[in-house]
């Protein structure tokens, strides 16, 4: 067993709301719902986590009510059913339910502590109350009813983390309309390739950004956004670099306060949608529900993440990745979210750690390429700032190595939970991450989430135990996308995550789970890319590099190695007469820049005769990428399911070369 780092007091498990909940679980006097807890619940109530996940997985239908039950979740018409079935996917939580996400938000409303905080690398510090973000949000919801935006029209954002992309999220929740954001770092094929997809009636967005000190005008990208957005009829510009001179502005936009109309729909309806690229075609739209990540985000953050009304929850992100909506989430559960927009690294490697002091932050949520820069710096945060207030340090992204974890307890706090969780944009959660009740041992996520049946597959898919195999959902969660936008039959939704292991979920990571229950993630199974903890489909890639005059294929690995520094190569196969120069390989770069973003850049860029590919013509990524990470090529590849199997031999050699 891994050494242990840290270990909750008994006074820490004790006032946990994990704690609260297993109580209260044990108490209820139903008897159908004592006869279906009996042992298990006993065990839990003493803190046995193992026995709480257990009996989650084994009675679903019943931990999911006693969530729905302990939060209190308020709908308009009860549900006739908890869960249609367990068949995925078709999985129907709750029917008959009517709900509105924003309202369970408001019901956090008090004067008594700021319902956000924000800061930038160009403003300071400053508190949002409950009071102005119900008014703000009053006032989007009515501008865009003005515009004509109603139940299951789509908004979209092109902003940064700042207060007025949590309330038009919030507004149009508020409707029942569906939102949608990218990060304006996103340039316009990236942007358009999602959008496109999903055509938004109004589009919310900034002239520009601040990064490191430098300013960013967007404008051109917006203009070819408003262009090419089909059905688009608003463009609402909010104020970021200078003053809007735009015939629509943010506060032209807003309408006079009113009291909110929070419309009631289905608990399947439509939240928002996210994005997940593969390695052919557009990125998938993900369709989340409003109940789903409701119920999930209660559970999540209340009990996985123990965070409440005394809680100010940070987390670095941008409005692209799925973590400003687990941030902005946990409004519901009373935390202050601490929205930053800007470098973690600007003017230096402690203005996050400023921050956290500052705003009193007691969750610090960032990513393992965050911490890992921080030790290539050497910077040492506890020898700089107080820290005092922060209780939990969660890590996400991409693999957390042992020694990671080292450096947290050496350099930031000796007591401190140390919460290392993963997921997915696909499910908008944490399958295995943090308890309260249990210790941290050396690189090893503490659990499996509760009502997350997690199980590691073998390639016949059986279960292992202590052994490596593919992560896997067995049942389905409520937070499981409700399908893709405009996806007749599911049927891109089903060939993502099913076509392995029919009626499994299967989600493209490596997986050890201790027999003991904690969680070892070893890095995408899949071609999928985990930049900086941003996860990207190599099409979209491929789409930047190939648009590049002189580039006639190309394949990029990201191996992503758990211990090891991240790599991720680009080789690519050049015209006949064009070399692989120092100018080529800015202008490919420069193309991934100005689709994609910046932490799209590889590492190293590699000029090949030829691209393995398949009888079919497709990309051999998955097998490549093994043969990089150090597998027999014999068992890596089959030969004769190849096109050019004299193109291995180059690949063969480069991973030679690489361990050498």
């Amino acid at each position: 067993m891994n050494p242990i780092l840290w270990e909750p007091s008994k006074a820490f498990r004790d006032a946990s709301r994990l704690t609260h909940f297993a109580r209260w679980l044990e108490s209820r006097t139903e008897p159908a719902a004592r006869t279906k807890v009996g042992e298990f619940l006993a065990r839990a109530a003493g803190s046995d986590y193992a026995s709480l996940w257990r009996w989650s997985v084994e009675h679903l239908e019943d931990f999911w009510q006693a969530i729905w039950d302990y939060f209190e979740v308020q709908a308009s018409s009860p549900y006739s059913a908890i869960l249609s079935s367990r068949a995925m996917p078709g999985a129907e939580w709750f029917p008959g339910a009517q709900l509105n996400f924003a309202e369970h938000v408001f019901r956090q409303r008090t004067a008594a502590r700021p319902a956000l905080m924000f800061r930038s690398e160009t403003a300071p510090l400053t508190s949002i109350s409950w009071d102005e973000l119900y008014d703000q949000t009053s006032r989007c919801a009515a501008g865009l009813r003005a515009a004509g935006v109603g139940v299951g029209d789509r908004v979209a954002g092109y902003l940064p983390n700042i207060p007025q992309a949590v309330v038009a999220f919030l507004a149009c929740a508020s409707l029942g309309a569906v939102w949608s954001s990218c990060s304006p770092d996103m340039g316009a094929v990236s942007v358009l390739d999602r959008l496109q997809q999903i055509a938004p009636k109004v589009l919310f967005h900034v002239d520009g950004y601040v990064y490191k000190g430098k300013r960013f005008d967007r404008r051109d990208v917006v203009a070819e956004l408003e262009a090419k957005l089909p059905g688009l009829e608003h463009s609402v510009q909010v104020p970021y670099l200078e003053p809007s001179t735009r015939q629509r502005s943010w506060e032209d936009f807003l309408r006079p306060a009113q009291a909110l109309d929070f419309v009631q729909a289905p608990f399947a309806h439509p939240l928002w949608i996210l994005y997940s690229s593969g390695t052919t075609g557009l990125p998938k739209p993900i369709v989340h529900s409003a109940g789903g990540i409701l119920l999930e985000m209660l559970k999540c953050l209340g009990l996985q993440m123990n965070l409440g009304p005394e809680s100010r929850l940070f987390w670095f992100t941008t409005t692209g990745w799925m973590m400003w909506n687990f941030l902005v989430s946990g409004l519901l559960v009373g935390a202050t979210p601490i929205l930053y927009d800007g470098s973690p690294a600007t003017p230096d490697m402690g203005v996050l750690w400023r921050l956290a002091d500052e705003a009193g932050i007691t969750c610090f949520g960032t990513s393992a390429a965050y911490l890992g820069a921080l030790q290539s710096a050497d910077y040492r945060p506890r020898e700089h700032h107080r820290l005092d207030s922060i209780v939990s340090l969660g890590s996400t992204g991409s693999p957390l190595a042992p020694e990671g974890f080292d450096w947290v307890y050496e350099n930031v706090k000796s007591d401190l939970w140390l919460v290392s969780l993963s997921g997915g944009t696909d499910v908008c959660t944490a399958f295995v991450g943090g308890s309260p009740w249990l210790t941290v041992r050396r690189g090893e996520i503490q659990c499996r989430s509760l009502g997350c049946n997690v199980l590691a597959f073998d390639e016949a898919g059986q279960p292992l135990l202590d052994e490596v195999g593919e992560l896997v959902v067995a049942d389905p969660m409520p937070s499981m996308p409700v399908g893709f936008w405009n996806d007749p039959q599911d049927c891109r939704y089903r060939e993502a995550y099913f076509d392995v292991f029919p009626g499994v979920w299967r989600h493209g990571d490596w997986i050890k789970i201790t027999p003991d229950g904690g969680v070892f993630v070893y890095g995408r199974s899949d071609s999928t890319v985990n930049r900086h903890g941003v996860r990207i489909g190599t099409s979209e890639i491929y789409r930047a590099v190939e648009s590049v005059p002189g580039v006639a294929d190309s394949l990029v690995i990201d191996l992503e190695v758990l211990g090891k520094k991240s790599y991720m190569p680009l080789f690519v196969v050049l015209a006949e007469g064009v070399e692989l120069d120092d100018d080529l390989k800015r202008q490919i770069e420069a193309s991934i820049r100005s689709r994609l973003s910046a932490r799209q850049i590889p590492d190293e860029i590699v000029a090949v005769a030829e691209i393995p590919r398949t009888l079919n013509g497709k990309k051999m990524e998955v097998p490549i990428k093994k043969i990089l990470l150090g597998t027999p090529a014999a068992k890596a590849v089959s030969t004769g399911s190849m096109a050019n199997p004299e193109s291995l031999r180059f690949f063969i050699d480069f991973a030679v070369s690489r361990r050498s």
